[in-house]
């Protein structure tokens, strides 16, 4: 479905079910780069947004802000939301056709990496550097860590420590699992109770497949090809005791809910929002296993390769001023990728009243104290991403005992 948000409010709010290449070489400084930037059109453009990791209840309002705020280069802006799975292949079927119709992507490193390994994004640095601010001066260290995974091809827009947790309801799970180990046992014990998400549609799934080998103690938790021996023994054990795996963590949270599951993989951000949306009662609770690893994860804009010449220099406009931090502030939201911003010096004081409420009345206290205390690793690079994706899919995934 598509919406025209010139015409409308945007889509209601609920959860979407569903080194950079030459910057630390480039010598810039400033908050921007000098060079040649592309010419703005003479007249406005309409924009196609689409939205493949559920980033809109994060940038939606910034985005439209956008639109007020320079009337004369955007007319309308359109959104649409796809599974990030789907977009490689349809965003290849028109570029071969010669007629793209994907201005910019929102997305998270999946989708991104998916579109590096197919050539299928304009590079953003160092060869639009003039037109964007420098992420080296601009970007949180975590932040930036992520971004520079995007080789750059895409700008780190928003970004959380992410998880692995474990979510469940207290009623249900008297002594959480403290250790992998227990984890396995207890889906022994209770089968078909415990749930995650396919990771290459999930952000939770994802955290949880590469937190794994530092769980595990793997041979190489950077390796999924050679370095992982323990975790997928470790990952087709468990999914003995697994019915099936959905296509999206929003799945998750609404069995957790309904109480068909009693634990699941989460995040902080996916267990903060479908807590304030009502989606999973307020007294689910979270907890770490022992040898813990955040995986930090992020949401990307990147722009295909074949967009019009005309609308480029807007989407690069568009890019600088979601990253400023009046609009980063908005990245809050009600905790959906907390604590969300990208950028340095955005705080929670500097957002809106209703998202400072959200976050007062449904975030942990423990949060502060385990992003301080647990490493913060970064996911793998793109291709080797890519890879465990692929194979995830082909050795577990293929094996569910209910396809779903």
């Amino acid at each position: 479905m598509t919406q025209d948000i010139s015409k409308s409010g945007g889509p209601s709010r609920r959860v979407v079910v569903g080194g950079l290449a030459g910057s630390a070489g480039l010598g810039l400084s400033g908050a921007w780069a000098q060079g040649a930037r592309p010419a703005l059109p003479k007249s406005p453009v309409a924009l196609n947004v689409i939205d493949v990791g559920g980033a809109l209840a994060l940038v939606q309002k910034p985005i439209e802000n956008f639109r007020k705020a320079r009337p004369e280069l955007v007319s309308r802006i359109s959104f649409t939301k796809a599974p990030a799975p789907e977009l490689p292949a349809k965003l290849k079927a028109q570029q071969d056709a010669g007629r793209v119709d994907i201005d910019i992507m929102l997305g998270g490193l999946d989708a991104l990496s998916a579109g590096i390994d197919g050539k299928l994004w304009t590079p953003l640095f160092p060869d639009h550097a003039a037109s964007l601010p420098n992420p080296n001066e601009i970007l949180l260290k975590p932040a930036l860590d992520m971004h520079n995974l995007g080789q750059g091809f895409g700008m780190c827009m928003v970004y959380y420590p992410s998880g692995p947790l474990l979510e469940y309801m207290p009623a249900k799970v008297k002594t959480p699992p403290s250790t992998a180990q227990e984890l396995l046992d207890y889906t022994r014990q209770n089968p078909n109770r415990f749930l995650y998400a396919r990771p290459a549609n999930s952000g939770p799934g994802r955290t949880w497949l590469m937190g794994l080998p530092y769980l595990l103690g793997d041979k190489d938790p950077k390796d999924p090809v050679n370095g992982w021996e323990k975790t997928w023994a470790y990952l087709k054990a468990l999914g003995e005791n697994i019915e099936y795996y959905p296509t999206g963590t929003g799945v998750t949270m609404k069995e957790l809910g309904e109480g068909t599951r009693d634990m699941i993989i989460s995040t902080t951000g996916w267990d903060i929002n479908p807590r304030v949306l009502g989606i999973v009662p307020k007294e689910a609770e979270v907890a770490t296993l022992k040898g813990f690893h955040w995986v930090s994860d992020a949401q990307y804009m990147a722009i295909p390769k074949g967009v019009a010449p005309e609308k480029l220099a807007v989407l690069l406009e568009l890019i600088a001023f979601v990253m400023t931090p009046a609009q980063q502030a908005f990245t809050y939201d009600e905790g959906y990728f907390y604590p969300g911003p990208a950028a340095k010096n955005v705080t929670l004081d500097m957002a809106p009243p209703e998202s400072q409420a959200a976050i007062k009345e449904f975030g942990r206290p423990q949060y502060e104290k385990w992003i301080a205390e647990n490493p913060i690793e970064v996911p793998l690079e793109p291709e080797k991403m890519v890879v465990a994706f692929r194979r995830w899919d082909q050795e577990i995934g293929s094996g569910a005992k209910r396809k779903g």
